[in-house]
């Protein structure tokens, strides 16, 4: 069996299973959490760049930095600006809201991660048993994907929408001068609130949105695995990735990063969509945004198109290297599984 196949457990079905889930799951989770860890300021800032957070101040800088220039000129001032904003955290609000939300990420990055793979590496051994199909086709692969997304996204978005609360939370200044202090004080206290002002369905908020997302993950791991057929058809690479393993994490991380480039580059307006979804009652107790359509329309109504890619250069800085040291993990642990050299 060579190293890039898909059928990559050759256990029986059932005892695969329990190898996944038990075996596979703390790399996938360690690798998680450290990603988590480490690039918590670039989630926070991306959140807050999905929102409305930063509206007036972009809004006000939007005109001087984009009138008349090249779209080149135009990337690089949008990538000054994101950088300047996330110092500007720091400056404005001390360290710790670099942070925020980083309890529900670590509590959540290991569920997700192992549901996610659960889901997906199972589905592509039991879809082309049901279906009586070959396991290496893209529609497998695209089926078990999204079905990953959606039992994943289902089960782990309370835990997503505690983050998005806490990091979209600030002070605010009230009518009289006074100084009103951060809504929610932790990640218990954001779920007795949510659960006392809007019930358990507020827990969901933001649940459609995330189906839109398997979207990018069908993207992804089927481009994943499109890219990783066609590189172990090409003999070179083929013998590297054989010979040398750490030719095979660069190829295999490569393959990751570039599909997850492409997936977040088609999908990414359901990000914001999301999060705008999950922000927290206005100062009157109403939603500003009730549903996917509703806040697609208001949302190009006020701010424009542009508006749905908020926040997409910090997305992709943080996302794309994650996915390839993720999937990168994810192959090699199964190659050791399978008793490759």
């Amino acid at each position: 069996m060579d190293t890039f196949n898909s059928r990559s457990v050759r256990s029986p079905f059932t005892l695969s299973i329990f190898m996944d889930w038990h075996v596979l799951t703390p790399p996938y989770s360690a690798g998680g959490m450290a990603t988590a860890l480490l690039t918590s300021p670039l989630d926070v800032l991306r959140t807050r760049l999905q929102s409305d957070f930063y509206r007036s101040q972009l809004k006000t800088a939007a005109p001087a930095h984009h009138a008349n220039i090249s779209i080149a000129r135009s990337f690089l001032l949008h990538f000054r600006e994101t950088f300047d904003i996330l110092f500007s955290i720091h400056r404005v609000e001390g360290w710790r809201s670099l942070f925020r939300g980083l309890g529900p990420s670590l509590t959540g990055v290991v569920p997700a991660t192992a549901i996610k793979f659960y889901a997906y590496g199972n589905c592509k051994r039991l879809y082309p048993e049901l279906l009586g199909c070959d396991p290496n086709t893209t529609s497998i692969h695209a089926l078990s994907a999204a079905t990953a997304g959606v039992v994943t996204g289902t089960a782990t978005n309370p835990i997503w929408l505690v983050k998005t609360r806490l990091q979209l939370d600030k002070s605010q200044v009230q009518a009289d001068g006074s100084i009103r202090p951060p809504q929610y004080r932790n990640s218990l206290d954001c779920v007795k609130q949510v659960i006392q002002q809007e019930g358990v369905r507020g827990l969901y908020r933001g649940l459609m949105a995330s189906y839109l997302g398997v979207i990018e993950t069908t993207l992804h791991l089927a481009a994943y695995e499109r890219i990783k057929f066609m590189v172990a058809q090409h003999p070179q690479l083929e013998g590297k990735a054989q010979s040398n393993e750490v030719s095979q994490g660069l190829i295999l991380g490569g393959a990751a990063g570039l599909s997850k480039l492409i997936a977040v580059l088609i999908a990414y307006p359901h990000e914001v969509l999301r999060t705008r979804l999950r922000q927290a009652p206005m100062a009157d107790g109403r939603q500003k945004y009730t549903g996917v359509i509703q806040c697609l329309r208001l949302m190009v109504k006020e701010e424009g198109v542009a508006a749905l890619y908020g926040g997409l250069t910090a997305h992709m800085i943080r996302t794309v290297p994650s996915a390839a040291i993720t999937l990168g993990t994810y192959e090699l642990v199964l190659k050791l599984l399978n008793g490759h050299p």
